[in-house]
């Protein structure tokens, strides 16, 4: 483990702080000689060259150990103040420090660099592994609404084919509905790499819950045809200085997951609440709920459930957590003991009950 990124100091630093850490224990350790006796100081900094083999890289810790050895021989082994060691027993002692400082320096960077290997290759795995989910998914859920576009076009251009205005007209409806799904699936992908590059910043200003929950049921309204969602405005809400189009985004892809994952005639209801310091949104269905050994996975990016039919990016739930995240705000899911699941996402704002409060 890297810890404090010191790794990442340039080499000077690297030196530098080595050098201080032997010579601050040195001095801690001469002062106290007469309790700890100077066999002792020998552990003593043997520990500091270890805690440098783990902060630093190879070269400022063989510096440290070597620098170890001459302080310990230099201003501890008797007779002090010069480099020569009175004793067969002490001159043995002497060479087995400077031996085993130098080893432990040396198999202590190669463990870390086997263990940084590993990390490497792990991530890449991972990686791998993600971009294969991705082109997996975009295979299907980008191709689909594509195919469909330029079926209908074919068909409304194709001179040979002789169709009514209400045929075309129809051809013109999924051609729009197409494109909104492409659309979507394109938004996501954005609103991922903001996510991942860090650029999402919230706009605040003051909007109306209701509303953004009204437009969010519209926009599923193609999707939603074999679903019930139930809304109920609720008219004693405050206005809510918010980011609107993460909200709307947030809203859009917690009922669209509700449609994807849950069965025909499945009820969606969507319940907004406040209290002193955040909003409150609840999503909730009567579905089958997730299986209890997934549910804290499902706001991983790409992430599906295993047992589902649907398509679907994987990237809805982990766009809802990030876009909520963001707002400085939480997401929180459990299944119901009748049945279904429940998201609750909970949002620091300010409020105001003066409904004709302008913009900011």
């Amino acid at each position: 483990m890297d810890l404090f990124k010191t790794r990442k100091y340039s080499r000077k630093k690297q030196y530098l702080i080595s050098v201080l850490l032997i010579t601050i224990t040195a001095v801690l350790c001469f002062i106290s000689i007469n309790i700890i006796g100077y066999r002792a100081v020998a552990l003593i900094l043997l520990l500091v060259v270890s805690v440098n083999a783990i902060l630093f890289d190879i070269y400022p810790v063989l510096l440290s150990s070597i620098l170890s050895a001459l302080i310990w021989n230099f201003f501890f082994i008797p007779p002090t103040f010069n480099l020569h060691i009175g004793t067969a027993e002490d001159a043995l002692m002497f060479l087995m420090y400077f031996v085993i400082a130098s080893i432990n320096a040396v198999l202590t960077y190669k463990i870390r660099e086997v263990e940084r290997k590993e990390r490497d290759e792990a991530e890449k795995e991972k990686s791998i592994k993600l971009y294969n989910t991705l082109l997996n998914s975009l295979s299907h859920e980008l191709r689909t609404p594509i195919a469909t576009i330029i079926g209908a076009i074919d068909t409304i251009k194709d001179p040979q084919t002789n169709i009514s205005e209400n045929n075309k007209n129809e051809l013109y409806t999924e051609i729009e509905i197409a494109s909104f799904r492409l659309n979507q699936q394109v938004e996501n992908i954005l609103s991922m790499s903001r996510l991942e590059a860090g650029f999402i910043k919230p706009k605040i200003d003051w909007c109306d819950l209701n509303e953004l929950v009204f437009a969010a049921i519209k926009d599923n309204a193609d999707d939603a045809s074999q679903h019930n969602i139930k809304f109920l405005a609720n008219e004693q809400l405050p206005l809510f200085r918010i980011d609107n189009g993460l909200i709307q985004q947030i809203l859009y892809n917690l009922i669209h997951n509700a449609i994807q994952h849950t069965p025909k005639n499945t009820t969606i209801s969507i319940e907004l609440d406040y209290n002193e310091t955040h909003c409150i949104i609840s999503i909730f269905d009567n579905g089958k709920g997730f299986p209890d050994n997934e549910i804290d996975n499902v706001f991983n990016k790409f992430y599906r459930l295993t047992r589902t039919s649907t398509g679907g990016t994987g990237l809805g739930l982990s766009i809802v957590k990030g876009f909520t995240e963001a707002m400085n705000g939480k997401v929180y899911l459990e299944n119901l003991l009748q049945g279904g699941a429940k998201f609750r996402i909970e949002i620091p704002c300010e409020f105001s009950l003066n409904i004709h409060i302008e913009n900011e």
